[in-house]
């Protein structure tokens, strides 16, 4: 058998790097165009669960993920601005893991195996071309139905927390909280405003939350980490289909579910997965670009499609202001009504 024809891929987050790794684990040359440089704090809930961690294991990734810091989350709750409800727990455990940490250990681990990480340079060719897999996140939007999307992230210390996950809805935003190690938390939140309406406060105000807001008490006092702040603008609640797409995708760059589902992370390393089989197959010959390309595209849509028809509902829901004292009221009476949007959308 001849040398597996090369593999770039661009963009080094999740699922590039995740794509990466496993092709090198076959044997596939492959290199990753990464612009910014390792390591990064990234806007993201940081948290895995469901079909994700099963992914990690059969790619031999979850140990190194361990390793990366990640901690067990096992218990929920939910609030909205003044009504709490009761800590629930997970159906089964979650990991948490900060990106700072797990994304530099990806990065390691792909350069341990050969691969080529052009980090710091950024990608000016084509995304047509043959064997070039874009990895480079989401499709930015500037506005969706008159509304601006952005999101904002902070490590914080000094927050004490009634569950492993909680998650705060208030009119035009949700902020999750999740326990990380050494004793950090990541505050995270997807906020909406409308278009020509200026923000009224500050980023790192507006992840502490609304005055007079549970999340506000929760997180009185706590100390935010400077140097991990950081936002991301232009986002879509709308989903795509990989199939509708030109180019070789995987991860946010096929589509983004909702952040309240927690099921962000988990798409990314599912998606890199799907991708291994036909791209393997087509640096051995065996099959053209087109099929790989199409395979990939078809089997995210299948893995995928369902579980975001159903993010978007649920995000539609939640951010209804009418509804959100009622879901939570809700959520601590009926087990069943949280967790049927829990296993619909991992």
């Amino acid at each position: 058998m001849g040398t597996p024809k090369p593999i770039t891929i661009v963009g080094g987050g999740l699922a590039g790097l995740t794509l990466g790794i496993a092709l090198r684990q076959r044997g596939v040359p492959v290199e990753i165009w990464e612009a910014a440089h390792y390591p990064r704090h990234r806007v993201c809930g940081e948290f895995i669960s469901g079909r994700g961690l099963a992914t990690l294991e059969r790619l031999n990734l979850r140990q190194l993920t361990l390793r990366a810091g990640a901690v067990s989350a096992r218990t929920v709750a939910f609030f909205s601005r003044r009504i709490a409800s009761r800590t629930q727990t997970l159906p089964s455990p979650a990991l948490c893991a900060s990106r700072f940490v797990l994304d530099d250990a990806l990065a390691g681990e792909f350069r341990r195996l050969g691969g080529d990480l052009r980090e710091g340079e950024r990608w000016r060719e084509t995304f047509s071309r043959e064997g070039v897999v874009r990895a480079t996140g989401r499709h930015a939007k500037p506005t969706e139905n008159g509304w601006r999307w952005f999101g904002l992230k902070t490590h914080a210390r000094g927050v004490s927390m009634v569950a492993d996950l909680e998650m705060h809805v208030s009119p035009n935003s949700y902020v999750g909280l999740c326990r990380l190690a050494d004793g950090d938390v990541n505050v995270c939140g997807l906020f909406r405003r409308r278009a020509g309406v200026e923000a009224a406060r500050h980023g790192r105000e507006l992840l502490c939350g609304e005055a007079g807001s549970l999340l506000r008490e929760r997180l009185d006092g706590a100390v935010m980490k400077e140097d991990s702040f950081c936002s991301v603008a232009g986002l879509t609640p709308k989903s795509r289909r990989a199939v509708a797409q030109d180019d070789c995708c995987v991860g946010d760059a096929i589509t983004m579910i909702p952040p309240m589902t927690g099921n962000g992370m988990s798409m990314a390393f599912e998606s890199a997965e799907i991708a291994i089989e036909p791209l393997v197959d087509w640096c051995g010959g065996r099959i053209s670009w087109r099929q790989s390309h199409q395979t990939i595209a078809c089997r995210c849509d299948a893995a995928f499609n369902r579980r975001l028809a159903w993010a978007e509902k649920l995000q539609a829901l939640v951010l209804t202001p009418a509804l959100q004292g009622p879901l939570v009221w809700l959520v601590s009476r009926s087990d069943w009504s949280w967790r049927l949007g829990f296993e619909r959308t991992r």
